[in-house]
């Protein structure tokens, strides 16, 4: 097919780097809390909130501007995401207060959401036996650009002032900007016949007429929130408990590349087994790796293990559940990626928000608690309703 000539091996990485570098800009704050925190007064839970406008900005970016790739040339819509999300780092750069901060912060949420179109184009030009594989490889840059972005965050707050983290990532996504506008292909598709509101009140009925959706709606809002869970409270208890800086919070980040290196993996297993399969097993990563963390994350190889297991749930969750939701329906494979998206950092922005209020009530034992909650629903969900044994291929 036509489409298809255009996905590359070159393309593919592109999509993979250019999806890696955006979503980092959501996760700059996590391991610099504490020198927000510092710099504008602000307590704990405060700060906690900040990172969970951000997350939740992201959120409604994808309900609302996500399902434009539906309407719209993606190749354009891609580079013009890019560019509000340029603004706003540069506004969160200049913020001189907590206020224009969180404002700020919420702007990089919605602005950033050029990699949940990147996405499901690259599903779209897959070709349909090969669509996991496709999606495992971006969606390995997709979780390299979470992690690296943690351990430059917390690196770079170690020695310079935070404000300029925000500096710096605003001019690495302009040089991607131009890469994007030389080498992404162009949508074969071009501008569809469809209008902005009528395609968003078609969101509910994607949601409540596709089972295998509603399945990865549950799951991938309990996985990603078991994800923020640990990483909106690692910075206050390794100061706690190991007296360490925002620098080891970053480095920590480094673990989850057992979690890039599985992601082709993933969904080359995904493609020849069962979706259901990869589902359960990330349950039990995410579920093993929290034990880990009460039981022995005092110790620092025990939390070592249990980063490197939960990294590894959440991509088995990922990969999963976003070849299960590409596979759906290729014409409306944006919208039906938007729902799926939303849901997904909807979890990650309450998991932010109980894990830091948790955290300020219960401690370590309060985290771990919450991530139970969240791992008791993904269970529910598995049995209940349940992911499909194969995948579309049509």
């Amino acid at each position: 097919m036509k489409e298809q000539a255009t996905l590359s091996k070159k393309t593919i990485l592109l999509m993979a780097v250019v999806t890696g570098v955006i979503v980092a800009n959501l996760n700059f704050i996590q391991p610099i809390e504490n020198l927000i925190a510092a710099d504008f007064n602000l307590s704990k839970a405060v700060v906690g909130m900040l990172a969970m406008v951000t997350q939740l900005g992201y959120a409604f970016g994808l309900l609302l501007i996500v399902p434009l790739g539906d309407i719209f040339d993606r190749y354009h819509l891609i580079q013009f995401m890019m560019i509000l999300s340029i603004i706003s780092l540069l506004l969160a750069h200049w913020a001189p207060n907590a206020g224009v901060f969180a404002v700020a912060t919420g702007l990089v949420g919605i602005t950033s959401v050029a990699p949940q179109i990147i996405i499901p184009y690259a599903g779209y030009l897959a070709p349909g036996l090969q669509r996991g594989k496709v999606l495992g490889i971006v969606l390995s840059g997709l979780l390299t650009g979470i992690l690296l972005s943690r351990s430059f965050s917390g690196l770079l707050g170690s020695i310079m002032p935070w404000q300029d983290i925000y500096l710096v990532a605003a001019g690495i996504d302009l040089v991607f900007l131009v890469v994007v506008h030389f080498y992404l292909p162009h949508d074969e598709r071009g501008h569809q016949d469809l209008s902005y509101w009528p395609v968003i009140r078609t969101l509910p009925h994607l949601f409540a007429s596709q089972k295998p959706l509603r399945g990865a709606v549950i799951n991938g809002f309990c996985l990603f929130g078991m994800s923020n869970v640990l990483w909106s409270t690692l910075a206050f208890y390794l100061a706690a408990q190991y007296h360490l800086g925002s620098s080891v919070a970053g480095l920590l980040g480094l673990l989850g590349i057992a979690g890039v290196l599985a992601a082709p993996l993933i969904g080359t297993l995904v493609d020849q087994r069962s979706p259901r399969l990869t589902v359960g097993l990330g349950m039990v990563f995410s579920g093993v790796a929290f034990g880990l963390f009460w039981l022995i994350g005092h110790w620092m190889l025990g939390l070592i293990i249990g980063i490197v297991l939960l990294d590894l749930g959440t991509q088995f969750s990922q990969v999963s559940c976003q070849a299960i939701v590409q596979s759906l329906n290729r014409q409306q494979s944006s919208r039906n990626n938007s729902v799926f998206m939303f849901s997904y950092f909807l979890g990650g922005s309450i998991g932010t928000l109980s894990a830091t209020w948790a955290w300020s009530h219960a401690g370590w034992t309060g985290v771990c608690g919450v991530a139970v909650v969240f791992l008791v629903i993904a269970v529910a969900g598995h049995l209940l309703i349940g992911e499909p044994e194969k995948l579309a291929t049509d």
